[in-house]
């Protein structure tokens, strides 16, 4: 029998959480399942009343001091479970319901016959608007031309021990999440995912959001990137110096474009991914069997 972690991060998401755990644990059949809940320093409080699972084995929470956002969470998550917890797969899932509970059996399923590294859930069908629809759209085919890699998945993944072992070995999941699965593993399974309604409110993936988290994917392949972009910018040099200078402005935008991209690259950073757990302040038993 597999053990499995399934790692939700949340910030102030608590009654959708708690109704995706109720969910999660409808899924279960034969499989021992812990939730650890990364609380990304939420200023909201949730209910303390004492939650009862017929199948989950346990829920903890662990407290972070510090906001960093969801990758940063999840990647302390993993550094919390790998050094402390015992288990065969470790699951990191969003809270509000976007990823669906009913898709983990896909994932128990291929683990029972095959027994992967890696698990990706890849999204056949969105439920957004349609310009968030096609901005995501243009997010795949940008960072597919930068980076030569075609990314249609995100956190909703299953990870074996050995596969959580090599994204911790450098800092790039500190960075980005997926961009660390793809470059870690460049072959994996997968199952299909459909894009699940939000439980309560409204999104909080904005376009500035989704133009970062793009950028932040490419970083991890800035080595390609700067092969790529330096070949555009002598292309575009050339041609203003024969031709117009108005051909200088694609050139200094890819001058400009590296310069972010170095910025950037500065949270894939193995010091702080490896200091990630002084940044825990509590952490709360909420239910166990």
């Amino acid at each position: 029998m597999k053990k499995y972690i399934i790692l939700i991060p949340v910030f102030n998401d608590w009654q959708s959480v708690f109704k995706l755990i109720e969910n999660i644990d409808l899924q279960i059949n034969n499989e021992t399942i812990d939730i650890i809940i990364v609380n990304d320093a939420s200023t909201e409080s949730f209910d303390n009343n004492q939650k009862k699972f017929s199948k989950i084995n346990s829920v903890k929470i662990i407290n972070l001091i510090k906001n960093g956002g969801h990758r940063k969470a999840i990647a302390t998550g993993l550094k919390y479970c790998q050094e402390n917890l015992e288990y065969d797969y470790i699951i990191p899932m969003d809270g509000d319901g976007e990823d669906r509970p009913e898709e983990l059996k896909d994932f128990f399923n291929q683990v029972q016959e095959t027994q992967p590294e890696v698990i990706t859930a890849t999204r056949i069908k969105r439920s957004e608007s349609f310009l968030f629809k096609f901005l995501y759209s243009m997010h795949k085919i940008f960072t597919h031309l930068i980076t030569g890699k075609l990314i249609k998945f995100g956190n909703y993944t299953c990870l074996s021990k050995n596969a959580v072992s090599k994204l911790l070995s450098d800092g790039s999941v500190w960075l980005s999440f997926s961009g660390a699965v793809t470059k870690h593993f460049p072959q994996f399974s997968a199952i299909q995912s459909i894009r699940g309604e939000r439980y309560f409110g409204p999104s909080k993936m904005s376009i500035l959001a989704l133009l970062l988290h793009s950028f932040r994917i490419s970083t991890v392949f800035r080595e390609n990137i700067f092969i790529r972009v330096v070949i555009v910018i002598l292309i575009f040099g050339l041609l203003a110096y024969y031709s117009s200078a108005y051909f200088l402005i694609p050139s200094l935008a890819g001058w400009m474009f590296l310069f972010f991209i170095i910025c950037l690259a500065l949270d894939d950073d193995i010091k702080k991914l490896n200091n990630c757990l002084n940044n825990i302040k509590s952490l709360s038993d909420i239910y166990s069997r």
